[in-house]
């Protein structure tokens, strides 16, 4: 969930935890559940009901196991295809937690039908986003464009709902909804033109 460049920064941070971890027999497949369910439950034990503070707190605190799970996995050198698989499926019970809990608060409690729609739009297309491009990969293409990734979608969400909590002010979470619902339609459309570029070529004769 972590951007590019801030990878190096946080794997050095987590390095001396991860030794201690393997050192008392963790896994990282244990880590990257741990860490769903811990994502998974503050977003829909504290989201729905409109807590956005303390859900995105308990969220935060669980999403670095994004990245304390690699550094366990190379400090233990038990990097493989199966755990980067489930780090990846379990990315998008996530996803779904922390968007479809906001859906939910606003089904409900926030009495707002069309932001509620708007939350579950960008779920959506957040699903289809990474599902383009695991379909790209497993036809031999790859694509890697996009206006907006999955680390500055949650990032930008997550301050935004944060911060919506502090202040009281959810026009702040309403307002980065309807932006990453534009962008998020601007990617799809994005992949879907890399795709045909590189499928045309490839069906071009010699």
């Amino acid at each position: 969930m972590l951007g590019i460049h801030a990878r190096p920064v946080i794997n050095r941070l987590f390095r001396p935890l991860g030794t201690r971890l393997v050192a008392w027999g963790v896994t990282p497949n244990m880590i990257t559940v741990v860490g769903t369910v811990g994502v998974v439950g503050g977003a829909l034990g504290f989201y729905p009901r409109g807590s956005f503070l303390w859900g995105t707190v308990v969220i935060t605190c669980f999403v670095f196991s994004d990245s304390l799970d690699g550094v366990v996995a190379r400090i233990s050198g038990s990097t493989g295809v199966y755990g980067a698989f489930l780090d990846s499926t379990l990315d998008r019970f996530g996803d779904a937690a922390i968007f479809g809990g906001i859906a939910l608060y606003w089904a409900g409690p926030g009495d707002d039908q069309l932001v509620a729609g708007v939350a579950l739009f960008t779920l959506a297309l957040s699903l289809i986003t990474s599902y383009v491009k695991a379909r790209a990969e497993g036809l031999g293409m790859t694509c890697n464009v996009g206006l907006v990734e999955r680390p500055e979608r949650l990032v930008a969400i997550l301050v935004a709902t944060g911060f919506s909590g502090i202040f009281d002010v959810n026009e702040l979470q309403v307002a980065v909804l309807w932006v990453l619902a534009v962008t998020a339609a601007i990617t799809v459309g994005q992949r879907l033109a890399e795709v045909r570029r590189q499928a045309l070529a490839l069906s071009r004769p010699a």
